[in-house]
Parts: structure tokens; sequence; C-alpha cells
């Protein structure tokens, strides 16, 4: 199973046939559950967007997405964040993320 250092994830531009749309500005994880729901990207014109985990395409130092239509609209963002919670509060040190989505804590080398 594929999985991926948050704080790396985090960092990884949006890309739509490699053209850059935007930035993470964060993580939203289910309100019940340790299950990442998508991010919220800033975007080249300034507005912060929601990008459902579910079209994301986690890859090679990006997160692609086939439309820009998957983007959805800075008015509707605050659904999202208001039936969420932000990785950064979910009190995970060394959060990974695995290929479903579910956030688990690093593992010890131990």
């Amino acid at each position: 199973m594929t999985r991926w250092d948050a704080k790396e994830l985090l960092a990884l531009p949006v890309r739509m046939h490699g053209i850059q749309l935007g930035k993470l500005v964060d993580a939203l994880l289910d309100r019940n559950a340790d299950r990442l729901l998508g991010f919220e990207v800033v975007c080249g014109d300034g507005a912060h967007r929601f990008l459902p985990y579910a079209v994301a395409r986690i890859g090679a130092g990006e997160i692609a997405i086939d439309s820009a239509l998957t983007l959805i609209d800075e008015r509707d963002l605050d659904f999202y964040r208001r039936r969420s919670r932000r990785l950064a509060d979910a009190g995970f040190v060394e959060p990974w993320v695995d290929e479903d989505g579910t956030v688990r804590e690093a593992l010890s080398a131990a």
C-alpha cells in the first residue's frame, strides 16, 4: 500500500496537465474518523478552493487533477470546513496518509 508523509504531501503543487493551479493550504479530515476528505487549495487567482481527495492523483512531485472543475468554489469551501477538522488540529505528531485516505501516526523504527 502506498503511503505519503503528510508534511511532504502538503508541500506538493496542484497541477492540471502540468500547469500549476495552486498550492495546498491545509488537509481536511472527516469530523468523526481519521480519513482525509480533501484539501484546501489557494489558487493562482488568490481564491481558496476545496479539492476532494477522491479526485486528486498524488504523483511524483505533484497532485494532479484532470479538470479545474474539480476545485470546488471558494463560497462552497465553508461547507467542507464546517463538516470537517483540520489535519493540524487532529493531534498527530508525524502523520502519514494511506492511499485510501486514512491518516495514521508515523510508525516507530523500533
